[in-house]
């Protein structure tokens, strides 16, 4: 007997698509097989043509709480996250208040986290100037690694660091062999952007030139060489340093790189001035910078797709302002994370088995999480979505539990429909339907 049994057609698997029998007891996959043994008495959920896949990990998301949960929240966070086909999400160290700096504020994120998580949640810690005593301590509570600035993070208190700061803390990191995540912007001393029309989308792109990404990423190669440690670089959106990336991952150098979904899907010639629902950092980047993320995100050179999903009030977006100088910088999209890459990414000729590795596969090995999440295959957790490529929706607010409805993806028509999300084997979500709430765990470092 096995608490259930997913039979498909389309079962993806670490090798490849195949027509299997999926074998789940107590929250674990026990095994893939292409025949049911003929004592197996237990009922079949028979899936069809419909895609299975792990559940999707996204180790690059904003929750906010606590403190400015009025921004987002683990209760609508994580609900968006499973109807959209997500079972793990890794919260980011700022914007909530306290930031994750100390053990003392991570014990407060754990204590607002219990008893509110729809999906898996795990947590980074936040390296800022100051703060290397606390490293260790929050490595012992069990945070999956750190995440620091190179520039102004947005909020006050989680200030960038420089050089010198990393220099103390990354020792730290690379001994417990944890990555370091990072933004990679540089901003020159006094810099003051010559903006003359604050709504127009073309100046603020250039008010963040491209160069501020090269230099910070050339810093990190070489701290990441100099310390051994763990370097991820987050949401690349400069086609232009593809190649010292290249250069630093065939020195066999342990950097690794995401880009976003809003890279790869938008293009900075198609957005309208005063639309600030687009703004984030770094910026979205021209068409054929875009293609060349995409050649690489194909290629291997970069590792996988994170949302950076980082809503705010839609005050702080200034709409009616449509001024991209003042506007908050972030992008909400996290329940649309499958459809709008696989949206992008079949017009790519890509494939679902591309999707399993740049969602699933790839974002898990990054949190430390790869031996249990991440493949469908025996030892797995049995989280899960199962959805369907060639099926489309167009995005209204009604459907979203994100807090906030903005978003630049309102309107758009997308395909890949989260038809079920499973946790440890239980079905939580059918067709944007919760339900079995709050079955997500918090998740550590071992």
């Amino acid at each position: 007997m096995f608490d259930l049994i997913l039979k498909g057609n389309k079962v993806l698997t670490p090798n490849g698509i195949k027509k299997a029998f999926v074998l789940i007891n107590n929250g674990r996959i026990e095994d893939v097989v292409h025949v049911l043994p003929g004592t197996v008495t237990t009922p079949v959920t028979d899936i069809g043509d419909l895609v299975l896949m792990p559940g999707i990990t996204d180790p690059h998301v904003h929750i906010n709480e606590p403190g400015r949960t009025d921004w987002e929240g683990f209760e609508t966070a994580t609900l968006s996250a499973i109807t959209g086909g997500i079972t793990t999400l890794v919260d980011m160290p700022l914007n909530s208040h306290p930031v994750t700096t100390t053990v003392k504020a991570f014990h407060e994120k754990l204590h607002a986290a219990a008893g509110q998580l729809h999906s898996n949640c795990g947590f980074w810690g936040g390296i800022v100037p100051g703060n290397a005593h606390e490293v260790n301590g929050l490595i012992d509570e069990g945070v999956l690694g750190f995440k620091a600035f190179l520039t102004h993070s947005g909020i006050d208190d989680f200030p960038n660091v420089t050089a010198a700061d990393l220099e103390k803390v990354m020792p730290l990191i690379a001994a417990h062999g944890l990555p370091l995540l990072v933004h990679c912007e540089i901003t020159p001393p006094g810099y003051r952007p010559s903006v003359t029309d604050h709504r127009s989308y073309a100046e603020y792109l250039g008010s963040r030139p491209r160069e501020w990404e090269h230099a910070a990423i050339a810093l990190m190669i070489r701290l990441c060489k100099k310390y051994n440690c763990r370097v991820h670089i987050v949401h690349l959106s400069s086609a232009d340093a593809l190649e010292q990336i290249a250069a630093a991952k065939e020195r066999g150098l342990p950097l690794t790189v995401e880009t976003a979904q809003h890279y790869l899907y938008f293009n900075a010639e198609d957005i309208p001035d005063g639309q600030t629902a687009f703004k984030c950092a770094p910026p979205i980047r021209e068409r054929a910078n875009n293609q060349r993320l995409w050649e690489a995100l194909r290629s291997g050179l970069i590792d996988f797709v994170a949302t950076d999903h980082s809503p705010a009030p839609p005050a702080m977006k200034q709409q009616e302002s449509g001024n991209f100088s003042t506007a908050w910088g972030g992008i909400a999209s996290l329940q649309l994370a499958l459809p709008v890459l696989w949206s992008a990414a079949r017009k790519q000729g890509c494939t679902p088995e591309q999707i399993a590795l740049w969602m699933c596969e790839r974002p898990a090995m990054l949190a430390g999480i790869y031996r249990t999440k991440g493949r469908i295959a025996p030892g797995y957790d049995a989280d899960l979505v199962v959805w369907d490529p060639e099926a489309s929706f167009t995005v209204t607010a009604d459907i979203l539990h994100h807090k906030h409805k903005v978003t630049p993806y309102l309107h758009e028509t997308l395909y890949g429909v989260a038809e079920q999300t499973y946790l440890e084997g239980v079905k939580v979500s059918e067709r944007g339907i919760p339900l079995y709430p709050h079955r997500g765990n918090i998740i550590k470092s071992s």
